[in-house]
């Protein structure tokens, strides 16, 4: 009896001591304990152990032991396990195969996805002599739903009504929660219609999977009148439907909203469980709100509702981003030091967080701790550990942790090596980035499209450019998508090398890839050009560009424009320059300090005094180095007149101190 009520309480530990109590005094449960015990257990791991311990016991098994045990391991996707048992089972004649273990199987095998099994064993009835019911219909359209085969489940259900079964509102949920998956919401409106044509008013479920595929789409205003509509027809709304609400108002924003259902929620006595909970704060924390967040913590403290680690991770992570690891630290060791369940998860988002302030000596420390506090690190810990010593420029350190993750039975994935390649290429040292990449392929690690696209930066450092062209090759023999990047890499190589032709046929080929190219890409194109003294091919590619639509960066129109003024064409420079400011970009004191010295430079004073008065007419300060340049100019043209006339204007805007213009007169 006490096993019994321990089992039902789902208090396993406690009912499995009684069992092992019994045992030391030699009293045999009985089967039907057992059964209680292994159904109440089914979905833990201790399942296994108990029934092999009733096998070893002597005790016979009843029909129901072996389905709970099939269902137990069905219902932890243990599915090749429950498989096994089945025909072990069937193969000793233990099992009467039946509607009931069928059934099991059916769900087990449908509620993970693999369809095309659940379909084999509803055949496998019809040849044992056992009739499908609602159960192994309902089942398998399920999985059939899940999996977005809607076709398939459609004809299934027209099955069912051949066999004589109405659809009922369960079978038209499972339908309509399909088409939700899939964001068709016309089908689950049509199905909605074709319930009520039959007679079937749509309940909770059906109102709940509504909301939910309208706030998906972003359509919050339409689920929060279908909420309204659910009040006004007298149902009582739970917690899944308002923790829907809550997620699609926290992702739009709407505080407010969010504080209004908060406070219905309260007003019809209605508790929130630790999935609104959590949903609640991963909402906040994505809105920034970190504080609303924590208060929410604190609220679950207060009702004794502890938080698991998706809402623990969502503060930690929010926290992290936003620079504040000292605060995320502080929770994590609160965390600790309450006895409270802290996974190698949460470690890994506050580690990352020091990583990304430079701060791998703290890190570090907390390395340690998890260490000494019993938690395995990662792969993701030892990526992360690694992406620190990189970006400290400490390479040595980040290869002693290579060693470490094979030393601790892990595999160095393709982060690990492309980190470290990434770094050693950045510091110059590419023999050793080569290294890396043949090390990786030795391991069987196939390289995906960013070692590839450091690899060819590593060579187009080093001037081997054929190299980099070969590397390309290689890609495409491979089947590896080439992106962007890549081709980028190369045109930066070959522009660096002064390789126009070069650089312009890899943007050719790009094109031919059906990539389009960014503002990067004809930055290095366009400088290119100014710098082999083509400004005007240089204007008419950025012109065409822009007639095209297509989005440049302030960095072409420069770089155009410091090339006529090198030109000696200053003219062309202050078109182009209108054209840059009337394209909206924000213009400041450098941008403008790089012309007008490029002109002085050229003596062309009087243009330069044109970009002065622009500058002066943004409300742009000069400093003292533009006043400078402009001295020096007219001091060389022997201009005192011209000089004396902007040391006023200067001092008469109160522009630069007394003592600035001492210095620039003297």
């Amino acid at each position: 009896m006490l096993a019994n009520v321990y089992a039902r309480s789902e208090m396993i530990y406690d009912a499995l001591y009684v069992l092992s109590q019994m045992d030391s005094l030699n009293i045999q449960a009985s089967i039907s304990t057992y059964d209680s015990l292994m159904y109440n257990i089914r979905t833990a791991d201790v399942v296994s152990d108990l029934y092999k311990g009733i096998r070893a016991s002597g005790v016979s098994c009843s029909e129901y032991t072996h389905n709970i045990f099939i269902d137990g391991l069905c219902k932890q996707k243990r599915l090749g396990e429950a498989m096994s048992c089945f025909q072990e089972m069937r193969s000793r004649k233990e099992l009467t195969l039946c509607t009931v273990i069928f059934n099991t199987l059916i769900s087990g095998f449908s509620n993970a996805g693999s369809v095309d099994v659940a379909k084999s064993f509803v055949a496998m009835m019809f040849k044992y002599g056992c009739v499908p019911d609602r159960f192994s219909y309902g089942s398998l359209l399920h999985g059939l739903c899940v999996v977005g085969r809607m076709e398939e489940a459609l004809e299934l259900c027209e099955d069912m009504e051949r066999e004589g079964m109405k659809l009922d509102v369960v079978t038209y949920n499972i339908l309509i929660n399909g088409f939700r998956l899939l964001g068709l919401m016309s089908w689950v409106w049509k199905l909605i219609h074709e319930m009520i044509l039959k007679g079937l008013d749509p309940d909770l479920v059906t109102y709940t999977i509504l909301i939910c595929g309208h706030c998906e789409s972003g359509r919050v205003d339409v689920g929060m009148k279908i909420k309204k509509e659910m009040l006004e027809r007298g149902f009582q709304l739970n917690v899944i439907t308002y923790s829907v609400l809550l997620n699609g108002l926290s992702k739009q924003g709407r505080i407010c909203d969010v504080d209004k259902i908060l406070e219905e929620m309260k007003a019809i006595g209605l508790d929130m469980d630790i999935v609104a909970y959590s949903t609640l704060i991963h909402g906040y924390c994505k809105l920034g709100e970190i504080d609303r967040a924590l208060q929410i913590c604190n609220m679950m403290c207060s009702k004794i509702v502890l938080l698991n680690s998706f809402g623990y991770g969502a503060i930690l992570s929010s926290l992290c981003k936003k620079g504040m690891v000292v605060e995320a630290r502080c929770i994590l060791d609160t965390l600790t030091n309450s006895f409270q369940s802290v996974d190698v998860i949460l470690y890994n988002m506050v580690l990352h967080g020091y990583v990304k302030l430079g701060n791998v000596s703290a890190a570090l420390e907390l390395y340690e701790k998890m260490l000494t506090g019993g938690i395995i690190p990662t792969i993701i810990t030892y990526n992360t550990l690694i992406l620190g010593f990189c970006k400290t420029g400490k390479l040595n350190e980040a290869l002693n942790f290579k060693k470490t993750i094979e030393l601790n039975g892990l595999v160095p994935t393709v982060v690990t090596y492309s980190t470290l390649m990434d770094a050693f290429c950045g510091a110059g040292d590419v023999a050793s980035m080569l290294q890396l990449f043949d090390e990786m392929v030795g391991k069987a690690i196939m390289p995906n499209v960013i070692i590839y696209s450091i690899v060819m930066k590593g060579l187009c450092k080093q001037r081997r450019l054929q190299g980099a062209i070969d590397i390309l090759k290689d890609m495409h023999m491979k089947g590896i998508g080439v992106d962007v990047i890549t081709y980028n890499t190369l045109i930066q190589g070959f522009c660096e090398a002064q390789n126009r032709k070069m650089a312009f046929r890899i943007h050719n080929e790009m094109l031919q890839q059906n990539l389009t190219p960014t503002p990067v890409t004809y930055n290095f194109l366009i400088n290119v050009l100014c710098h082999n003294g083509h400004t005007y091919w240089a204007e008419r590619l950025l012109k065409a560009l822009l007639d095209k639509g297509v989005k440049l960066r302030k960095f072409a129109y420069n770089t155009i424009i410091k090339a006529y003024c090198v030109k000696g064409k200053p003219q062309e420079a202050i078109t182009l320059f209108e054209m840059m400011v009337t394209k909206g970009f924000e213009v400041s004191i450098e941008d403008y300090s790089a012309v007008i010295n490029r002109l002085c430079k050229r003596h062309f004073t009087n243009e330069a005094m044109i970009f002065l008065n622009k500058m002066l007419l943004a409300g742009i300060s000069p400093d003292l180095e533009l006043v400078a340049t402009f001295c020096s100019a007219y001091h060389y043209k022997n201009d005192i007149t011209q000089l004396f006339a902007l040391q006023c204007m200067i001092f008469k805007r109160g522009l630069l101190s007394i003592n600035t213009h001492k210095r620039s007169i003297k």
